[in-house]
């Protein structure tokens, strides 16, 4: 059934995330998306001249592909797929979730195959370094439910966050880049959070829909050997299907050493895949006005306007602090009042307080100036 806000969606992705140009690849990797939406992103991808490309995958499909693999097969679907995206010049990635849990099942170690053998060498050394690509969730009635809204009440809420004024929060943005940029030390309080890093001479790449929808972030990485202290995420986190709550992290130079949560078990399988799980690859500012609490989805809970995350594992090439892993983990700490609060200060000076940004140059990103 057509709807007009499949096409507006398209339309954002297109001309505003990727710029998709004559002649360009794109390819489309919907799982359990509608396909009314894949054909409203086909027909743009033509207007702009662009050539599609369609793979369609299904959650409980992939499940039952790794749930019993062997490196052989990870390694042989990956040479296809590393072969189609060399291909490519852009990359979309819709990814809709009729269970949050569908993959919580999958035995860790055929997880790992599935992340070094597939993912690794076909998503973080193709596409991310070497395509325009956009990943975004879907609206499903679990993300509803995980939101604790309506159906219809949530889909409305999706569509009014990602296509959002996207040029409006760009030039907001530049100014935390700059200001991210001339910092040297970092410290971070709050409750169970005392937690002090250098991002010195890493580079701040500003998010505005050009690789998430929905989108509002600046991002960059510690310098890898830097942190010491300890740190309480305020959200609840989804990770290979498992929900963790309450995690603790504690840090000597660099180095994840103490690590608890409602299931401090698998958090330390998590964190013991390779030597740079236990190392942190990203911190990101977040500050979408239109997303303010969590719902155990990170393309959405790592944006929340006030919040911050802190990622263990794979740093991004464009703000690189050298660590390497199978593991990327968005692990969100909110800081508004009814989180606990808590401050971020750069180089002696507070810039953020309870999840309100308090000097003059970034009060342009607060909610109200957003919206």
């Amino acid at each position: 059934m057509y709807d007009a806000r499949y096409e507006k969606l398209a339309d954002v992705l297109v001309n505003h995330s990727t710029k998709i140009k004559e002649g360009e690849n794109a390819l489309i990797e919907a799982i359990d998306i509608p396909e009314e939406m894949v054909i409203a992103l086909i027909r743009k991808i033509r207007q702009a001249g662009g050539k599609p490309h369609v793979t369609i995958k299904q959650n409980r499909v992939q499940r039952e592909l790794i749930r019993e693999t062997d490196a052989q097969t990870m390694q042989n679907i990956a040479s296809v797929e590393s072969f189609r995206m060399e291909k490519m010049q852009v990359y979309f990635g819709l990814r809709g979730s009729n269970n949050i849990s569908e993959l919580s099942d999958i035995p860790s170690e055929k997880m790992h195959l599935y992340e070094e053998h597939w993912l690794k060498p076909v998503h973080f050394k193709i596409r991310v370094p070497k395509t325009k690509w956009c990943v975004l969730r879907w609206p499903t009635p679990s993300m509803a439910q995980q939101a604790r809204r309506s159906t219809e009440a949530f889909e409305q809420f999706y569509f009014d966050v990602c296509t959002l004024d996207y040029s409006k929060m760009q030039k907001a943005s530049a100014r935390l880049k700059d200001l991210m940029e001339k910092t040297d030390r970092v410290h971070i309080k709050g409750p169970g959070t005392d937690l002090k890093f250098s991002i010195k001479n890493i580079p701040a790449i500003p998010c505005f829909g050009s690789h998430n929808i929905p989108d509002g972030e600046v991002f960059t990485a510690p310098v890898k050997d830097s942190i010491n202290g300890t740190i309480h995420y305020t959200a609840d986190t989804i990770y290979q299907g498992t929900v963790f709550s309450n995690i603790s992290l504690r840090f000597e130079n660099g180095k994840v050493v103490e690590a608890t949560a409602n299931n401090s078990e698998k958090l330390n399988t998590i964190l013991n895949t390779d030597e740079g799980a236990r190392y942190v690859g990203e911190f990101a500012i977040g500050f979408n006005p239109y997303i303010t609490e969590p719902m155990l989805d990170i393309l959405f809970d790592e944006k929340i306007a006030g919040s911050f995350h802190f990622t263990p594992g794979q740093a991004y090439d464009d703000a690189d602090n050298g660590n390497r892993s199978n593991i990327h983990w968005d692990m969100v700490c909110i800081q508004t009042p009814q989180y606990g609060g808590g401050e971020i200060w750069f180089d002696d000076v507070m810039i953020r307080k309870d999840g309100v940004f308090v000097v003059p140059e970034l009060e342009g990103l607060n909610p109200e100036n957003l919206r």
